[in-house]
């Protein structure tokens, strides 16, 4: 049987002496405590936010309110945002996050329940994107956004190795 995802994420991440921060709003630390599960995540792994509220994601990671105000919590440029400052709050060379419409409330006309954006801070580099995970319940959108941000960064490591 193969290696899990995240144990690949580590070992990635490991293989070229990074380290990872994760910024997580609809996620809630599901991200990071993934990657926790694999031994050895803490020679990649320093810290990580939990910043559920916009004030957070102003004053820990550096998001403009400015780009809240323009384009929603939930949206790409706030997701690059929170990514290049988790890496930069944490001295680490990826910068991971997170933040999305779980449910079952909170949809917003264009952004229904499942809406979330991601982030991925790299060197030289950010990456936003957004999925929709529709028709799922709360804690399996959380879910499924965790696998589709280590997906995505491992196939980013393996491009770079």
């Amino acid at each position: 049987m193969g290696k899990d995802l995240e144990t690949r994420v580590v070992e990635a991440l490991m293989g070229k002496g990074w380290h990872v921060s994760c910024a997580e709003s609809c996620t809630g630390g599901l991200l990071s405590g993934r990657l926790v599960n694999v031994p050895n995540a803490s020679h990649v792994l320093d810290l990580g936010f939990v910043t559920y509220a916009n004030e957070a994601k102003v004053r820990y990671l550096g998001v403009r309110e400015e780009t809240i105000e323009e384009y929603g919590v939930v949206s790409e440029p706030v997701a690059a945002q929170m990514a290049e400052g988790t890496a930069r709050a944490a001295g680490a060379q990826a910068g991971l996050s997170t933040s999305g419409i779980a449910g079952p409330g909170g949809a917003v006309p264009g952004k229904p329940v499942g809406t979330v954006c991601f982030g991925i801070s790299l060197p030289g580099r950010t990456l936003a994107w957004t999925d929709h995970f529709e028709g799922m319940e709360r804690n399996r959108v959380r879910e499924a956004a965790v696998t589709a941000i280590l997906e995505r960064l491992l196939a980013l490591l393996e491009e770079e190795a």
